[in-house]
């Protein structure tokens, strides 16, 4: 559909929406403690500024909003949150302010709005870092990797937390040198708050540093949280362990020497407090192979264990032994509230080999308090094993509510096992497979599970090496055309059905074929094959999805937001726990889509 045509069925349906009472989505079933303000954003159209903010959880049920552009009120939007302001001129400014029983209340409008001024796109300049020199002679320069959103100074506000990879960041199989990996942490107007330098202790790579951005003392300032090694260097220049130290060997990789889980401040990048790193690496050979594979695959996240407040989760390995680990940071201080171990004597070898490329955190028995899902496992909130289901390693994972008409959640996960189902829909609160794909002989490396066709009810299912695109609920064909994208998914065009977000661009799956909805300019995708962006999530504007690309260059980081209008009123995504945990956990290893608690539809 052509972008003058999406902006004029855009003003239609904003126009029914000032007249006509939409009903408000039910709200999330899990909160968090994040503090948030409207994030209002103006993107400009060629029809005018597309307006957009969020609806909080604590809003009442059928909210109205004033609209001001630069101080004069325009008008009171109801049953929506959006607004497009016809023919304004581009540098216009706007607030919005709630309106309770008529009253309006200035105190809750929060900041002027952040503009757009390009294609739905805004840019977000960046710092490139030096390149370098291996020991080996190889030269190399840096890409802007995967990104998080935290707000780290307090003001309701999000900044971006962006991973730097050299351009010979290796896979743990591969043998060589890598250069720094760097953290940078950056305002929306490109404002550079810090840099970490983890050092030529850490390697670089997809399986070695997974950070998490996220306020774990409950201060209102989130903070940053990863594995570190001797000679990192913090945001305000502190070098962790010993800075002379170089434990690399002569093919690259890092199998001695101390290992750390390291806190650091959001507002300056500061070393906040550190601790041994749980698991050590120990005997290497331990973890399956004896050059350092399968003992550096590393996993993160954040989960409410105890259902009120967050804790750091790190992991290590999973292709055999897996160990997780749950870290409070309380008044300054790091500590390990819970360890499981596949190895120990109460696990056992049915817990070996389950654990995914990634991992997944939610309320799956709805007590509450949630729990680690790791691939073919799940580890409950205190830490001891709820379920394995005698399925093992695979490449992709998606949790939430797939099936909506049975209570709970569901896991769904391809096999790289080729004795084992090709892919498979299971209860995530027991493990019990609802249905599966026949073993295929093959590594079907990539499955999704989404509602992304309307034609069908509740979320469908799909994977590389099976036929058709499949019904969620039951496995059951219901169209012969799988979508053109096994990678990401992003609510973008307003309805309840997810878009395929594949590259550099968003498709609207369809039985006869696939519509393009955006094409990013200038941009590229991260990860390889994966084809992932920095960072997709609902970080600013109405519930709708944003896409972040790094530009081809790397001078900065591309923000787009959707500028369709929708029939559907609900509060902001982040507010509901189970999604924004896994957009903290989105930049884990082969990064995954992040899943709410319920289904939209």
């Amino acid at each position: 559909m052509a972008r003058t045509t999406r902006a004029a069925a855009a003003i239609a349906l904003l126009g029914a929406l000032l007249s006509t009472p939409v009903t408000q989505a039910a709200p999330p079933a899990g909160a968090t403690t994040e503090q948030l303000d409207r994030g209002l954003i103006s993107v400009r159209t060629a029809d005018g500024n597309f307006l957009s903010w969020r609806l909080l959880t604590g809003d009442p049920d059928s909210p109205a909003f004033a609209v001001y552009r630069d101080g004069t009120r325009l008008t009171e939007v109801t049953g929506a949150t959006s607004f497009l302001d016809q023919d304004a001129p581009a540098t216009a400014s706007y607030t919005v302010h709630p309106v309770v029983n008529g009253v309006e209340s200035r105190a809750a409008a929060g900041a002027q709005s952040l503009a757009f001024p390009m294609a739905s796109s805004m840019d977000v300049p960046l710092q490139i870092p030096p390149g370098g020199t291996t020991p080996s002679g190889e030269n190399y320069t840096y890409n802007a990797n995967d990104a998080s959103v935290g707000d780290l100074d307090g003001d309701g506000q999000y900044e971006l937390v962006l991973k730097w990879e050299p351009s010979n960041a290796k896979d743990n199989s591969q043998a060589g040198y890598t250069g720094h990996t760097y953290l940078d942490a950056y305002k929306l107007n490109g404002t550079r708050l810090w840099r970490i330098d983890l050092g030529r202790n850490i390697r670089s790579g997809a399986h070695y540093t997974q950070f998490q951005v996220f306020d774990y003392d409950g201060d209102g300032r989130a903070e940053v949280a990863m594995k570190t090694a001797d000679g990192t260097r913090s945001g305000t220049g502190q070098v962790i362990g010993n800075a002379g130290a170089d434990h690399r060997n002569s093919s690259g990789y890092i199998l001695a020497g101390p290992e750390f889980l390291s806190v650091f401040r959001g507002t300056d990048g500061a070393v906040l407090a550190t601790a041994d790193y749980v698991p050590p690496r120990g005997n290497v050979a331990s973890w399956g192979d004896n050059y350092g594979n399968r003992a550096d695959r590393f996993l993160a996240g954040t989960a409410y264990v105890d259902g009120s407040r967050p804790s750091i989760i790190m992991a290590r390995g999973y292709y055999t032994r897996s160990v997780i680990a749950a870290w409070d940071f309380r008044n300054g201080q790091l500590t390990r509230r819970w360890t499981f171990d596949s190895n120990s004597s109460t696990n056992g070898a049915a817990w070996t080999g389950k654990g995914n490329h990634q991992l997944s955190v939610a309320d799956v028995d709805a007590d509450g308090r949630d729990e680690i899902m790791y691939g073919s496992m799940a580890i409950d909130d205190n830490g001891h094993g709820l379920w394995q289901n005698n399925t093992h390693h695979g490449d992709a994972y998606h949790v939430g509510d797939f099936i909506p008409s049975r209570a709970g959640l569901e896991v769904f996960k391809p096999s790289e096992w080729t004795s084992e189902p090709t892919h498979w829909m299971g209860d995530a609160r027991t493990g019990q497979i609802i249905w599966s794909a026949p073993a295929c002989g093959c590594d079907n490396g990539r499955a999704v599970a989404a509602d992304v066709w309307a034609g069908h009810p509740g979320a469908e299912a799909w994977s590389s090496s099976v036929s058709g695109l499949r019904s969620g609920t039951n496995g059951n064909q219901v169209s012969a055309r799988k979508p053109g994208s096994t990678n990401f998914v992003i609510w973008w065009d307003g309805d309840a059905q997810r878009e395929l977000l594949d590259g550099t661009h968003i498709d609207k799956y369809g039985t006869g074929g696939d519509t393009r909805l955006l094409t990013g300019s200038g941009v590229a995708s991260n990860n390889g094959s994966k084809a992932t962006p920095a960072l997709s999530a609902d970080i600013l504007g109405d519930w709708r999805e944003e896409v972040v690309w790094r530009t081809t260059d790397n001078r900065a980081l591309r923000i787009y937001s959707t500028t369709d209008g929708t029939g559907i009123s609900r509060p902001s995504l982040m507010q509901d726990r189970q999604y924004r945990v896994a957009v903290a956990w989105q930049n884990t290893a082969y990064n995954q889509p992040p899943h709410p608690s319920f289904a939209i539809g």
